[in-house]
């Protein structure tokens, strides 16, 4: 198959751009025609630059615009294929047309939604086509629309809150070592040429810093490639070795405060694609292994690996989740109550809400520490260059008299 790009006009005269893949120009315009365009031109592109235009992944905007869209004309009572029909005309993006294209085409021919969905498992994931498919079993698609919906949204604000716990502690650490790395190659070695032509004898903390000043002069391509190879290393080992990648998330996790924050973002994953899911209409063991699929952390999964055992072999969902140690005695007194007034559902949204609000807490709190800490650890760096140098300039001044 090649990748073409094309030109085309659908029903109501508009033109439309995209990309297809097809066997010649005949196939492509007989593709098109399929799904009610009318090929204007056509030119064939690199097949490299058309897979990455077709296997990219969507942004969330793109995603939530989607599934807002359908839900709206499935509400309003627009048939299916007319309302995929409707967003690969209407779309902003060339990559969400052609997907709305791919889709229709495949809903055409007779597939479900679901399976035209689960073709693109780059771009919709395996949460995504579950509640999909749980729509189509229900008759309540709008609804798992609205759930996907939700759970972006939600999925987005996520990976806000996580850039905000891992780039403001990582700019604040460069701005710290930037400082650091210059007074130590830039001004400390002048300095030192000052205190070496006096030959005078040098106490401990100033022969400790000359040292360190010149390993970062002779060394630094070095010092500046090591945490990148050590990053480059830790991720090869855990992508190769099963036992690695568990025991570096189990460090992960006994981290002091970043510890806890990561294990409750892990948690908030779960809480929330289980909440979504269950209140779809999925069953509980699903459930759990969508919400095992998204947690991240091979040490948390294999607890709620537990959970799902315990719970296929009869033992209630709050009596797992206990049982596991991975879920703070709130969220399981939570459960336990939904499970015994016959209200899981909002119980599962009220943890989900539980979580959000300790994941934001412990983030914030965690900022607030790290930032006095590293200004804590410049402070001292330049205390102790203001230590070692000036100390021994004061001493010589001394024996001059001066």
């Amino acid at each position: 198959m090649r990748q073409y790009a094309y030109r085309a006009i659908n029903s109501n005269g508009r033109q439309l751009r995209g990309a297809q893949a097809a066997a010649n120009e005949l196939d492509l315009q007989q593709a098109l025609g399929g799904v009610g365009l009318e090929l204007i031109d056509c030119r064939l592109i690199a097949t490299r630059r058309g897979l990455a235009l077709r296997r990219g992944r969507l942004g969330s905007r793109d995603l939530i615009q989607l599934c807002v869209h359908l839900e709206q004309l499935q509400r309003a009572g627009v048939p299916l294929l007319d309302g995929l029909a409707d967003v690969r005309d209407s779309a902003d993006t060339t990559r969400l047309r052609d997907l709305a294209a791919d889709v229709h085409r495949d809903v055409s021919a007779g597939q479900p939604l679901s399976v035209a969905f689960g073709r693109h498992p780059k771009v919709f994931g395996n949460v995504f086509t579950a509640l999909i498919a749980a729509g189509e079993e229900t008759g309540k698609l709008a609804d798992s629309f609205h759930q996907l919906v939700r759970h972006l949204k939600w999925t987005a604000a996520m990976s806000a809150k996580v850039r905000k716990a891992t780039r403001y502690p990582a700019v604040v650490a460069c701005v710290v070592l930037g400082v650091t790395v210059f007074m130590m190659a830039g001004v400390v070695p002048q300095v030192v040429d000052f205190l070496a032509a006096n030959n005078q004898e040098l106490p401990i903390w100033t022969v400790a810093l000359i040292w360190t000043s010149a390993l970062v002069q002779d060394f630094w391509p070095l010092l500046l490639a090591l945490p990148v190879v050590a990053f480059c290393l830790i991720r090869e080992l855990v992508r190769r070795s099963a036992g690695f990648a568990y025991g570096w998330d189990a460090f992960l996790l006994g981290l002091p405060v970043a510890g806890k924050v990561l294990q409750k973002i892990a948690l908030a994953r779960f809480a929330q694609v289980f909440a979504v899911m269950f209140q779809s209409g999925i069953d509980i063991l699903t459930c759990l292994d969508a919400g095992r699929r998204v947690i991240g952390n091979r040490v948390l999964n294999e607890a709620l690996a537990l959970v799902r055992q315990q719970v296929q072999a009869g033992s209630s969902l709050s009596a797992a989740m206990a049982a596991s140690g991975a879920f703070p005695t709130r969220v399981t007194r939570m459960i336990k109550i939904g499970e015994d007034t016959g209200n899981l559902s909002a119980t599962l949204s009220q943890v989900a809400e539980f979580y959000d609000q300790d994941v934001d807490g412990s983030i914030d709190a965690m900022i607030s520490l790290i930032e006095p800490a590293l200004t804590a650890i410049l402070g001292l760096v330049m205390a102790w260059i203001a230590l070692a140098v000036f100390g021994p300039i004061y001493d010589n001044l001394d024996q001059l008299g001066i």
